[in-house]
């Protein structure tokens, strides 16, 4: 057993306790840094793993399997990683390469609620002594609670969009812990507000330079997150039947563990489980050829980037509908008890369903569609907020 799996017991052992009593995963973030989480996929010649994509997203089923809270909480590092990674070599792309190494994390901050005008950012940066000082509020700002660095979207004063990697432990950085979700509750999903923090003139990046395929993988730690979900229920069912000491008088068998009804449900969650795993596996060795693609050429690294759209909005849209399934037949294999607060059986189907709202399905089935009959180019950047409202016609003007 490798440290991370060990790591990843250790936090199964706790999860439910967690869920029950709203303890933020502190603890086994930390569990997870000491193991080497934070560097997983940092080549091994500057201080980490060197893990593919493919093993990265397999971790996180298991991860995800053992407490969803963690994975989607380390989505913001997982994604300014591979950031650094595409980066082109030199300082830059060294000095966090260090960082992660050394088991630094980072969080992100990019969503803004309220009265935002759709695809705009209120948050900004502005000069100050040798550095930049940057004052906004964000919502959603998930894992930053536990992160070292915060990943932020920001505008300099000429309107160019910017990505601002601000410490966290530092004057003028509040992050509190508000998400009131009914899933997924220890994300450390709430709000961050910046009143003036200070940001290093090396640590503000241009937007347009992010890795290509961004919002692909941000997208499949999701799709990891509900096919370790899936994973779990069937492993609960399994459990819960298997111990279970009471039999129905209008069952198939005086035992409920050999009961051939109960004994057919619980091979159908197997089967889900393997398919969700299956579609996911499947779509990280597409965002794979993606980030080996590097020094390829432009056209190449578009086309690449389109495939990994693609393949992972499919993912997405599969393995959300398996897993809300999968969450609520958990309940057909098991007596009312299953009900039972004490066991939190249905944190996994509100987990499921939080993870499944991101980025709603509907319009990811859409755009597949789109594709697919008109060869339509998908988008790869994503927006929230109040739309525009058009401009007044000028007196006289024709209607």
């Amino acid at each position: 057993m490798s440290a991370l799996d060990a790591v990843i017991a250790r936090i199964r052992e706790g999860a439910v306790q967690r869920e029950r009593e709203r303890v933020l995963p502190n603890e086994p973030i930390g569990w997870l840094t000491e193991a080497g989480f934070a560097a997983l996929r940092v080549p091994v010649e500057q201080g980490g793993a060197g893990a593919s994509i493919v093993k990265l997203i397999d971790t996180l089923i298991e991860l995800a399997a053992a407490d969803p809270n963690v994975p989607q909480a380390l989505r913001g590092h997982i994604a300014f990683v591979e950031d650094r990674l595409w980066a082109p070599e030199g300082p830059d792309r060294d000095r966090w390469l260090a960082r992660f190494a050394a088991g630094e994390l980072v969080g992100n901050a990019v969503t803004e609620i309220g009265n935002v005008t759709l695809g705009s950012t209120e948050t900004r940066l502005d000069p100050a002594g040798d550095g930049w000082a940057i004052t906004g509020r964000k919502f959603y700002t998930t894992g930053s609670i536990f992160a070292d660095w915060i990943d932020a979207s920001a505008v300099i004063p000429d309107g160019t969009e910017v990505a601002a990697l601000v410490r966290r432990n530092q004057p003028g950085v509040t992050v509190s812990d508000d998400w009131d979700g009914f899933g997924q509750r220890l994300t450390g999903s709430g709000t961050t507000v910046f009143a003036g923090a200070h940001v290093d003139l090396a640590d503000v990046f241009e937007f347009r330079t992010r890795f290509p395929y961004q919002t692909a993988l941000y997208q499949l730690v999701l799709v990891a997150v509900l096919a370790g979900i899936a994973q779990e229920v069937e492993r609960d069912a399994a459990h819960e039947l298997r111990t279970r000491a009471r039999a129905y008088s209008h069952g198939a068998a005086s035992e409920s563990r050999h009961d051939p009804q109960l004994l057919e449900a619980i091979g159908r969650l197997s089967a889900t489980a393997a398919a969700t795993r299956a579609i996911t596996l499947d779509a990280a060795r597409i965002v794979e050829r993606a980030a080996a693609a590097r020094d390829a050429s432009p056209e190449r690294i578009a086309e690449l980037k389109r495939e990994s759209e693609l393949a992972v909005s499919r993912a997405q849209l599969s393995v959300a509908e398996l897993t809300l399934r999968q969450a609520t037949a958990l309940f057909d294999v098991l007596g009312a008890s299953a009900t039972s607060t004490g066991r939190a059986l249905d944190r996994h189907w509100r987990n499921a369903r939080t993870v499944a709202s991101h980025n709603p399905v509907a319009f990811k089935a859409r755009i597949i569609g789109d594709a697919v009959v008109n060869d339509a180019e998908p988008p790869y950047e994503w927006y929230v907020g109040v739309p525009a409202k058009p401009a007044t016609p000028a007196s006289g003007a024709a209607s």
